[in-house]
């Protein structure tokens, strides 16, 4: 058998990720020689190598992109990293159908912060959550098994807390638009109970902004109970004169232009 074969068997298998070790053990070859092979295979554009030791199978069809589609082998690199992880942002919306255009950049809230991982064309973007177990996730049917995703409300609370990798607030009240509609009121209160009250504050003021108020009571009782103190909604911004928002304890310090 040579890595040829071993590929083909993979694929036929529904598999597309090995490790060297794998590749090592199955040729019965030495590391030198396997690293040699896959790296052939990589000069035509066969395979990709997202971290060390961990390779993926490029079908012809991927092979502009250089690499699989990362629905199809993060959940797989997740657990060689042995990493706790949810796909959350920008990419969750998508995966929920809420976004409004393409992420160019996929991204993965893990536990603590990571550089960036690039796969081809392709990149990874991780962004750090301590209290990752804490989040409500669901599990999402792929080609290659399942990937752990944030619900909907994870998602959304997750967006106004990182705004800055979710486009800013224009972006993310867009979004709102469609994701507001597959919202949970009570469900919002739990993941406002496991975050930054001031994110617990946005989201709702957003919400009501791109029409989702009914959505929002349970989460407005939540904040009028345990909210001590106004903030800003734009927390880098000036809020001298920014007109209050009692509802929420906000300060308005920015006007949202969301694509309605």
């Amino acid at each position: 058998m040579n890595i040829s074969d071993y590929v083909e068997g993979l694929t036929e298998k529904g598999r597309r990720h090995f490790t060297r070790g794998e590749l090592e053990e199955a040729l019965g070859c030495s590391s030198i020689a396997a690293r040699n092979a896959i790296y052939r295979m990589q000069k035509k554009g066969a395979l990709a190598m997202p971290v060390r030791g961990f390779n993926v199978v490029v079908p012809p069809e991927y092979r502009s992109v250089g690499c699989l589609p990362a629905i199809q082998f993060v959940p797989q690199l997740m657990e060689h990293l042995g990493l706790k992880y949810y796909i959350g942002l920008l990419s969750a919306a998508e995966l929920h159908g809420a976004a409004h255009q393409r992420p160019q950049i996929f991204q993965i809230i893990v536990a603590r912060n990571r550089r960036d991982i690039s796969c081809g064309k392709l990149r990874l973007r991780f962004v750090a959550r301590r209290n990752i177990e804490k989040m409500p996730t669901i599990s999402r049917n792929t080609p290659r098994g399942y990937a752990v995703v944030a619900t909907p409300e994870s998602t959304a609370i997750d967006l106004v807390g990182y705004p800055k990798h979710s486009g800013g607030f224009n972006n993310v009240a867009t979004i709102l638009i469609e994701l507001g509609e597959i919202l949970d009121g009570a469900r919002l209160v739990e993941v406002a109970q496991v975050s930054p009250m001031p994110w617990a504050q946005r989201l709702g003021y957003l919400l009501d902004y791109v029409g989702m108020k009914t959505s929002t009571e349970k989460l407005a009782e939540y904040v009028a109970e345990n909210a001590g103190e106004y903030v800003p909604l734009i927390s880098w911004r000036e809020v001298s004169s920014a007109p209050k928002n009692p509802r929420w304890k906000l300060l308005i310090n920015e006007e949202i232009e969301a694509d309605l």
